[in-house]
Parts: C-alpha cells; sequence; structure tokens
C-alpha cells in the first residue's frame, strides 16, 4: 500500500522567457515601438507557456502573482496605492506607464520625473524598487492585475495558489520619511490586505503564498510583536495561507512565526536545513509544511539520494501535510536546461535549471510514495550524475590549491599607508579639484554587439573583429577628451558582460548560451557557471588597456571586475567554502593587476558593487564573511606601488553596516551610487570620517533622463560640507553600458560643467 503522496508546487517561476521575450518586448515598448495591447500579449503567452511547462512538471498547484513586468515589490507598491507624489496618480487603478515611470523616470506617456530608489533584494542580485512612505500616506486597493492573473489561469484550467508579498516584509523594504514610523502604518495598511484576500477568496483561490522573507532577519521586538497582530487580522480574511520565509533560517523568528494563526510555513531547507526538524515537531496538527529542499538559487543537480534520507521520517510523521518546494522563488535561475545544446555533455549532465528543478520535485514526490522502476532509473541516473561531478579530473587542479594555501598577511597589504600614497599618486596625476571620471562602460552599440556576434559565430576573423573593437574605444576615447574628462575609460566594448567576461578567460569556468535571469526591469544577466579551480591562463585586458592609454595624454584606467563580484554574479560551485575559490579568483586577478601596471597603467580599478550583496543576512555571520571578502580584494590589489591608485566601485547598497570594511579594503578611490537616494548613503561615510578619496555618484544612469547641472552642483555641495572637497571625485553613478550616445554626452557635458562651476566656487 502506497503512503500518501505529497504535494509539490513553487514559489515562483522565472518570468522573462526562455530566450528573454520579456526584456525585448519591454524595450520595444519603451522606444514606442510595440503597442500596449501587444506587450500584455506577450505578458499573456509567457504566463501561459510557464504554467504549461509547471504542468508538464506535475505541480499540483501553480503560483499566480508572480509575474511583473518590472519587479515584484513595485507591483505591490502599485496594488497598494503607494505611488509617491511626484508621479501624480489620481487613485484608482494605477495605469502601466505610471509603474514604469516609477522605475525607470520615464513611460511612453506622462511627465518624466524621479525614480523611485532601488536597492538588491536581500542578498541576491536581483534589485528591487524601493517604497517610499510619506507623511500621512494612505493606501487603497489600485491595481487588478493579480486578479485577472488568477482569471486567466483558472480559464485555462490550473488550480491556483496566488502569492503577494507580507506587509511587515513590504514595509521593512521601503523608506518612510522623517516623522514616519512605518509600523504605524499598519491601520490603513491592513483593510487593504483584508480586501485582496477577500477578493481572492471570492475567486475561489483556495491557498494564498503570502512571502514574509524579513523573518530570516534580525527583527527588534516591535516587528516580531506587529506578526502576531498582523496574521491574526488575515488568517480569516479569505483564503488559507502559506507563510513562506526564505534565504535563510527564522532563527530568533522561530517561535514568533509558529504562534502564527496560518494554515502552513514554507520554510528554505537548503540555506537551514537544520530547522526542517524542529519545525516538523512543532507544527500544529491541522497546519502543512512546505519544505524547500530544491535550491532556488543556484544550478547544480539535487542530491536526492540524500534528501530522501531526510524526508523519508518527516514523510511518515506528516504525510500529505509534508509539500515539496525549491527553497525560493526561481526567479533566481534560468529557465530551461534542454535549450542548451551547445553545452559540454559532461557539465550540463551536472545541472538543473528552473523546468529541471520541478522535475526534482516530482522524482523526490514520487520517490516518498513508493519507488517504481521508471523511478529507480531516474535516481539511478541522478545519482551517476553526481558522482561523476565529484571524481572528475576537470574541478581540482593541485598548483591552484597551493598557491591558495601559501597565501600571506603581506600579500594583502600595501606597502605605505593612504596619506603616503596620496601624495605619490597626486604629484604623479596632477588632477585638478573635484576630478571627473566615469565607471568604466560607455553604450554597447548595434555596431559593437554585431561585431561580437559575428565573431562567436566564426563570420568574421580575430583581426577583423579587433580592428572593430579598437575603432570603438577610440570612438570613446576621443569623446571623452571633447566633454573634458579628466579619467578615461577606454569604454570596454570587447566585453558582453562585466563578469562573463573574465570568467571566459579563467580556468574553472563554463558558460550557457540561455542561461539568462533577471536583474531589475528589462535588465538580464548570464551568471557564469564556477565548476572547478580558478586560474588565469593569461591576460585578460592589458592588449585593450594599452592600447587605449596609447590615443590619450589622460590617465586610462584599467577596468577589472572584483573577487567578490565574480563569485557573487556566478554560479558558484557547492564542494567547497565560497571563501576559497574566492581567495582563487582573487590570485588570478591578482597576476592581471601586476600586468596592467607593469604595462604603464597609472590607474586600476577594482569594481566590487556586490560586496554588500554577500553579506550574510543574519549580523551574527557578518565577520566571518567581511573577513575573507575584504582579504580577497586586499590580496587582488596590494601588490602595486604607492604611486599606482587603486579604484573601486559599489552601487545600490547600504553601505551603512559595513562602512568599517568598506575603509579596510584600503582601496585609493571609490565611487558610489548616490543620486537616486539624494546622498543619503554618503551619510555613512561622512559619520565614519572615511578616510581616503570618494566619488559619490551624480546622477542616475538607470533613467533616461537629462540630469540638471544645478541638481549635480548642489549634490557635490552638499557632500563638501562633510568631506574634503580635496577627496570627492565627480562621476555618473554606474557604468554606462545600457545607455546610448545621444543621452550619454549630454549627461556628461552637463557633469563637466558641474565639476567646473563648483572648482570656480572653491576659488
Amino acid at each position: 500500500m502506497s503512503r500518501q503522496i505529497s504535494v509539490i508546487h513553487s514559489l515562483g517561476f522565472p518570468r522573462i522567457g526562455a530566450r528573454r521575450e520579456l526584456k525585448f518586448a519591454l524595450e520595444k515598448y519603451w522606444r514606442d515601438e510595440l503597442g500596449q495591447a501587444q506587450l500584455q500579449q506577450v505578458a499573456r503567452d509567457l504566463r501561459a507557456r510557464h504554467w504549461a511547462q509547471q504542468a508538464q512538471a506535475g505541480l499540483d498547484y501553480f503560483t499566480v502573482g508572480d509575474f511583473a513586468f518590472y519587479d515584484q515589490v513595485l507591483d505591490t507598491s502599485a496594488m497598494l496605492g503607494c505611488v509617491p507624489a511626484r508621479f501624480r496618480h489620481a487613485g484608482g487603478n494605477l495605469d502601466l506607464d505610471t509603474a514604469f515611470r516609477m522605475a525607470r523616470g520615464r513611460a511612453p506617456t506622462g511627465a518624466d520625473t524621479d525614480a523611485c530608489e532601488m536597492t538588491k533584494w536581500f542578498d541576491t542580485n536581483y534589485h528591487y524598487l524601493v517604497p517610499e512612505f510619506e507623511v500621512g500616506q494612505q493606501f487603497s486597493l489600485s491595481s487588478e492585475s493579480l486578479f485577472e492573473q488568477v482569471e486567466e489561469a483558472q480559464a485555462q484550467g490550473y488550480p491556483v495558489k496566488a502569492v503577494i508579498l507580507g506587509p511587515l516584509t513590504w514595509l521593512w523594504l521601503g523608506k518612510a520619511q522623517s516623522g514616519v514610523d512605518k509600523l504605524d502604518l499598519l491601520d490603513s495598511l491592513l483593510p487593504v490586505y483584508r480586501e485582496i484576500l477577500a477578493r481572492l477568496a471570492a475567486q475561489g483561490v483556495e491557498w494564498l503564498q503570502i512571502d514574509e522573507p524579513a523573518l530570516v532577519l534580525d527583527l527588534p521586538p516591535q516587528w516580531q510583536q506587529a506578526y502576531r497582530r498582523v496574521y491574526a487580522e488575515l488568517a480569516q480574511a479569505g483564503p488559507k495561507l502559506l507563510l513562506a520565509s526564505y534565504f535563510g533560517a527564522l532563527g530568533d523568528n522561530l517561535d514568533t512565526v509558529l504562534a502564527l494563526p496560518v494554515h502552513g510555513l514554507h520554510i528554505d531547507a537548503v540555506r537551514a536545513p537544520e530547522q526542517l526538524v524542529e519545525v516538523a515537531e512543532r507544527l500544529g496538527s491541522d497546519q502543512v509544511l512546505s519544505a524547500g529542499v530544491i535550491n532556488g538559487r543556484n544550478i547544480w543537480r539535487a542530491d536526492l539520494d540524500a534528501l530522501l534520507q531526510r524526508l523519508q521520517p518527516l514523510h511518515a510523521q506528516l504525510q500529505d501535510r509534508l509539500w515539496l518546494a525549491p527553497s525560493c522563488s526561481l526567479l533566481h535561475v534560468p529557465v530551461d536546461l534542454e535549450q542548451e545544446e551547445g553545452l559540454d555533455a559532461e557539465l550540463g549532465s551536472w545541472l538543473a535549471f528552473a523546468v529541471q528543478k520541478l522535475g526534482e520535485l516530482d522524482l523526490l514526490r514520487r520517490a516518498l510514495a513508493g519507488s517504481s522502476d521508471a523511478q529507480v532509473a531516474a535516481l539511478t541516473a541522478q545519482r551517476q550524475a553526481l558522482q561523476a561531478r565529484r571524481r572528475s579530473r576537470r574541478i581540482h587542479k593541485s598548483a591552484v590549491r597551493e598557491r591558495a594555501a601559501g597565501v600571506t598577511d603581506a600579500m594583502a597589504r600595501r606597502a605605505c599607508s593612504y596619506k603616503e600614497r596620496a601624495q605619490k599618486q597626486h604629484e604623479r596625476f596632477a588632477l585638478p579639484l573635484y576630478p571627473t571620471t566615469t565607471i568604466g562602460s560607455f553604450p554597447q552599440t548595434g555596431a559593437i554587439r554585431k561585431a561580437r556576434s559575428q565573431f562567436r559565430a566564426g563570420e568574421i576573423p580575430g583581426d577583423t573583429y579587433r580592428h572593430r573593437m579598437e575603432a570603438a574605444i577610440a570612438e570613446a576615447v576621443f569623446r571623452q577628451e571633447k566633454l573634458g574628462l579628466d579619467v578615461l575609460v577606454h569604454g570596454e566594448a570587447e566585453r558582453n558582460d562585466m563578469v562573463e567576461y573574465f570568467g571566459e578567460q579563467l580556468e574553472g569556468f563554463a558558460f550557457t548560451r540561455f542561461g539568462w535571469v533577471q536583474s531589475y526591469g528589462s535588465r538580464c544577466v548570464k551568471p557564469p557557471i564556477i565548476y572547478g579551480d580558478v586560474s588565469r591562463l593569461k591576460p585578460m585586458t592589458v592588449e585593450w588597456a594599452v592600447y587605449a592609454q596609447s590615443l590619450t595624454g589622460r590617465p586610462m584606467k584599467g577596468m577589472l571586475t572584483g573577487p567578490v563580484t565574480i563569485l557573487q554574479w556566478s554560479f558558484v560551485r557547492d564542494d567547497q567554502p565560497r571563501a576559497e575559490t574566492c581567495l582563487q579568483i582573487a590570485l588570478a586577478l591578482r597576476d592581471e593587476v601586476l600586468d596592467l601596471e607593469r604595462a604603464g597603467i597609472g590607474m586600476i580599478q577594482i569594481d566590487e558593487p556586490a560586496l554588500r550583496e554577500g553579506l550574510p543576512l543574519r549580523r551574527a555571520e557578518w565577520q566571518d564573511y567581511l573577513d575573507w571578502a575584504v582579504q580577497a580584494f586586499r590580496v587582488t590589489a596590494a601588490g602595486v606601488d604607492d604611486a599606482t591608485q587603486i579604484h573601486t566601485h559599489m552601487c545600490y547598497a547600504e553601505f551603512n553596516d559595513i562602512i568599517e570594511a568598506i575603509a579596510a579594503l584600503d582601496a585609493d578611490v571609490i565611487t558610489i551610487e548616490t543620486s537616486r537616494s539624494q546622498m543619503e548613503l554618503l551619510a555613512a561615510f561622512e559619520d565614519y570620517e572615511y578616510p581616503n578619496e570618494i566619488g559619490p555618484g551624480v546622477y542616475d544612469i538607470h533613467s533616461p533622463q537629462l540630469p540638471e547641472t544645478g541638481h549635480m552642483v548642489s549634490l557635490l555641495q552638499r557632500a563638501a560640507r562633510n568631506l574634503p572637497a580635496s577627496r570627492l571625485w565627480v562621476n555618473p553613478d554606474c557604468g554606462l553600458k545600457t545607455r546610448r550616445w545621444e543621452e550619454v554626452e549630454p549627461a556628461l557635458q552637463r557633469m563637466v560643467e558641474a565639476a567646473q562651476e563648483l572648482r570656480q566656487q572653491a576659488a
């Protein structure tokens, strides 16, 4: 007699499409090349396809509400009517273009204005739009999108599990004006949530997945108490509630969660497998436990034998109250491995993308219910693939491991202090007050992308490709000189992506063709796969940097992506500690830094935008991470002479909590994003009295709006009130790869004018 079969479901599915269909439709819409009705049809087609893929995998419930044109947090703000006054929303159903203006500052209709702030979603590379709470903030149901998508799925015959972001996580992620206590907003917020739940119940939705990932954070007591109040109200308001946490352990929030009157709990059993048994033992007799056992953040095949061993006692205990799911939304992995026809067969056998992960769930569920011959064969194939990966000679390189074991403290220290280095660097470069520069990349034009595509396809020889890239670099240098920038960059014409470019030239990395994941809006990245020990085979950037420097007498920055960011923005091997992999990457990059210096490049930028992103969500785990992350950066950078200036760049993150670690990087110059936050992030550098040089980004490159000179001047004046002008640089807040030259040049011209105005004021 077979035992009860567990329910399998997903917390969310990738929304961009296997071939980035949503990205291309969005960008056409923003360029007025596609109508809104056509854009909506693309979205409907994608949802239908994704539900069909989930049906084929055998899911019992189909998550609805995981689709967003730009960002799920923005969609929550829109549904709740939380629209800042500058967007002139008159109430009622929020139109799509207003939502796009909130995200980008511009849409095909409506007046341009400042976009909402954007930052990282917990410790992922996904970006969300930060909710803004004003004095007198009120909420009202202002979007029909969720309910329309529920009807859409039901019409196609799918049993719906709706998903929304929970009220406390949404409040926690938002920013409030002075004088606004976010928890005080619950009185006006909860009636809207009750209305949403009632509408879903009226549609016949049985289960509502309500995401509260803030429960894996260190929460103050008043927030823990607020969970009891909130869910006492919501539990009776509509469908059964599946309270979902992910990205870590519930920890000291466990007692709070177990006391909530919800119908089920989802927990992350990949990041925190130890909590499975305790939660199961303390679960209410009428509650379900959704075990997130398949990694929603990485692309390796699961060890199903180990999972079965862990799940069998739970299944015997809970029977049909045990649900199986990925650890979190599959938003963070590519869609389907099956389309990777050119991928190395051995490596491909080690991987699982979103569709394959759902297949693993189905196999787990069936194995728990009692094995058939087909299931035994499938489990055997999974087992053999894992064993082959462990034995593969491609993974372990003794020379790499010996070098990493030989790293000394001296290798992570510059010879002299910043104060001594700065004097030598100022003498070498003789830059004016408020020196101007950019972050590194310039527009990737159609001609650049075409040349790269032709070269990869073998349609043009290497010499032709090199000449075309040199022409693009020369154009970028010429434009920068004409604009009057003080420190130049080569523009990165030859680079497809700031991580992929380096991974392609490092041993231990592999690449997919369609392994795209969403970073924000229409921005997608294709993370490399780090499968083995990492080393550099040959110089990666030196030839391009030297060529660019030969075109100008002004300083030319060498441009590298730092070891922590390469680690964070890759799918990382799971068979050794991340710290070991990061140190291997650092040593490979150290070789590149020293080669750039020997080639005459006097400024070298080592970007670490993901340093804050990698910070563990629990404060107790911070120091260990920061110790190895800072060491990796310093190993990369510390071998150069005092007169060589090391730059780094960080963006879209809260720096206040790790400012001491940022200072410990000991970069001579750091450039940071501050424009969307109106220099708020600079407070961390002011309060700590950051000792080195800073370039606070003075305009938002992610918005197509043209920045005003006066606004940039005022931002820099604010910075100069607390930081010496002699240590301030002037730059955009991020790279310019995604913009067009007709947007970039006037913006940079105004930025240069702002610097010139400040120099005149100082004189």
